[in-house]
C-alpha cells in the first residue's frame, strides 16, 4: 500500500504515450508502422518498470530536512533553510515541495534540482509573515526521477512543525546592534546637542578637541597643568512606558500589517534600545479595559517578559476608553515617566474627545502621542486629476491629510509632545523622540 501511495508518474511518461498515439494513428495510412508502435509500446513499459526497481531497489535513499528558527519575525523577512542528499548510485532529478502554513496562501512553493550520487545540498527560502501567532509548517515533500524520467517516488518528511511568530526580533536585533555600537546614526537616528547640564556628572578626564568649551573644570586644570573637562552622561534608571491602543483604530493595514502590529514592532525596539541605556522600561496596552500592565524596570529579564506580552496582543472591534487610561496611570504610574501613548486619530472631532484624558496626563509625565499618516491618501493625493470623479475623491484625501496636521498642531498647542509618521517610519521617529526628549532633560 505505501508503495502505491508513493509512486507517481512523470510527465515525460505522458509524451511518450503521445508518440506511440501518434504512431497509431499514422499507421493507418502506414501499414508498415502498426508493429513498430507495438515494439515502442512494450519498450515503454519494460522501461517503466525498470525505472521503477531503480527508484525502490535502494530503499530510503533521500535524505531530507527542513531547518526552522525557534521563532519567526513578524514583518521580516526570515530566512529557511532545506538540506537534503542522495544516497543513489546514479544521478537523479529532486522535485522539492514544501508544504508552508496556511497564513502564507501560497500553494506553489517547489525548488528544482539535479543530485549526483552521495551529494549533499541544501537552499535557503525566505518568509515574511504579518500576523503573530502560530504557524505549522505542513510535510516536506521531494519528488525523486531517474535519468529515464518514467516514474517518480515520493518522499516525506517532517510533518506539522510549529513555530512561532513574534514581533519583529529583527528590527530590534538591529537597532540594538547599532545601540550598542553608538552608530544610530547611520539608519537615520539624529545625535542630539545636550542642552544644559541635565545629565549626571560621570568623571573628569583632558580635553580634546571637539569637547564642550562650558565643561572645563578650571580647579582640575589647575592642578594638572592640563585643560581638563567634566564629562556627563544621560540621567539613568528613568521610567518609560510604551501605552498600546488596541481599539478599532489600531486595525487598519498598510502594506499588509496593521497598525497594532507597527506600534508592537517599534515597542520592542525602543524598549530594547531605553533598557541599554539604562532607564527602566514598562508597557501598557488598553481599550475598553486594561490589558496588559508591566511595571517599569530594568531588569535583565525584562525585556523577554516584553516580548512574551506583546506576542499575546489582539486587536478589539471597540472604542478604546482614555478616562480608564487616565485613572490606571495615576493610579500605578505614581512617579514622573515618559509615556508613548501608540493611537490613531483619524478626526479632529475624535481627537478633541480624548483631549481631556491627554491634557491630564501630560501635567504630571511627559506624554508623547504617536498616531499615523495614511499613506494610502498620499498616493491618491499625488495622482494627476483626469476627471471630476478623481478630483473630488483627491479633495477629501487632502482634507483628511490636512485634518492630520491639524491635529498635530492641537496637541502641540497644549504642549504635548507628537509624532506623526507614516507606518514605516514608526522605530526610527520614535528613537529620535526619546533621544530629543532626554537630551532636553526633561524627564
Amino acid at each position: 500500500m505505501n508503495f502505491l501511495k508513493s509512486l507517481y508518474i512523470d510527465t515525460t511518461f505522458f509524451r511518450y504515450l503521445a508518440v506511440l498515439a501518434a504512431c497509431f494513428v499514422l499507421s493507418y495510412w502506414l501499414p508498415g508502422l502498426y508493429p513498430i508502435a507495438w515494439l515502442l509500446t512494450l519498450l515503454l513499459f519494460a522501461f517503466f518498470l525498470f525505472d521503477i526497481y531503480l527508484l525502490y531497489a535502494q530503499g530510503h535513499a533521500i535524505k531530507a530536512k527542513r531547518s526552522l528558527p525557534q521563532k519567526l519575525s513578524n514583518s521580516d523577512y526570515n530566512p529557511l533553510r532545506i538540506s537534503y542528499r542522495s544516497d543513489y548510485r546514479f544521478k537523479v532529478y529532486l522535485s522539492i515541495i514544501d508544504e508552508l502554513p496556511f497564513q502564507f496562501q501560497k500553494r506553489d512553493f517547489e525548488h528544482k534540482d539535479v543530485v549526483n550520487k552521495g551529494e549533499e545540498r541544501e537552499f535557503e527560502y525566505r518568509l515574511r509573515p504579518v500576523e503573530r501567532g502560530e504557524y505549522v509548517f505542513g510535510h516536506l515533500i521531494v519528488f525523486v526521477s531517474s535519468p529515464l524520467k518514467i516514474a517518480k517516488r515520493k518522499y516525506v518528511f517532517q510533518k506539522d512543525q510549529m513555530v512561532p511568530v513574534y514581533p519583529s526580533i529583527i528590527q530590534m536585533q538591529q537597532y540594538d546592534f547599532l545601540a550598542i555600537n553608538k552608530h544610530l546614526s547611520e539608519i537615520g537616528v539624529k545625535k542630539m546637542r545636550r542642552i544644559g547640564h541635565t545629565q549626571e556628572f560621570e568623571q573628569i578626564k583632558e580635553y580634546v578637541p571637539g569637547d564642550d568649551f562650558r565643561t572645563i573644570n578650571w580647579k582640575a586644570t589647575a592642578k594638572q597643568d592640563l585643560l581638563m573637562v567634566n564629562q556627563y552622561q544621560d540621567e539613568k534608571s528613568q521610567p518609560v512606558y510604551s501605552i498600546i491602543d488596541t481599539g478599532r483604530v489600531m486595525k487598519m493595514p498598510f502594506n499588509g500589517l496593521k497598525l497594532l502590529d507597527y506600534a508592537i514592532n517599534s515597542s520592542l525596539a525602543f524598549s530594547n534600545v531605553s533598557l541599554k541605556r539604562h532607564d527602566k522600561t514598562g508597557l501598557l496596552t488598553f481599550s475598553k479595559n486594561i490589558e496588559t500592565f508591566v511595571p517599569a524596570t530594568r531588569k535583565i529579564s525584562h525585556l523577554n517578559t516584553l516580548i512574551e506580552k506583546l506576542y499575546a496582543i489582539n486587536t478589539a472591534f471597540t472604542d478604546s476608553d482614555f478616562g480608564l487610561l487616565y485613572g490606571h496611570v495615576k493610579r500605578k504610574v505614581t512617579h514622573r515617566s515618559l509615556l508613548l501613548l501608540y493611537t490613531n486619530f483619524e478626526h479632529i472631532s475624535a481627537l478633541r474627545r480624548q483631549l481631556p484624558y491627554l491634557l491630564a496626563m501630560a501635567k504630571k509625565h511627559v506624554l508623547v502621542v504617536i498616531f499615523f499618516e495614511n499613506t494610502e491618501l498620499e498616493e491618491l493625493i499625488s495622482q494627476s486629476t483626469t476627471d471630476e470623479q478623481t478630483l473630488y475623491h483627491k479633495a477629501v484625501a487632502e482634507k483628511f491629510a490636512f485634518d492630520k496636521h491639524l491635529m498635530q498642531k492641537e496637541l502641540q498647542k497644549y504642549g504635548i509632545q507628537t509624532i506623526l509618521t507614516q507606518p514605516e517610519q514608526l522605530t526610527l521617529k520614535t528613537i529620535n523622540k526619546y533621544l530629543e526628549i532626554k537630551a532636553k532633560g526633561l524627564i
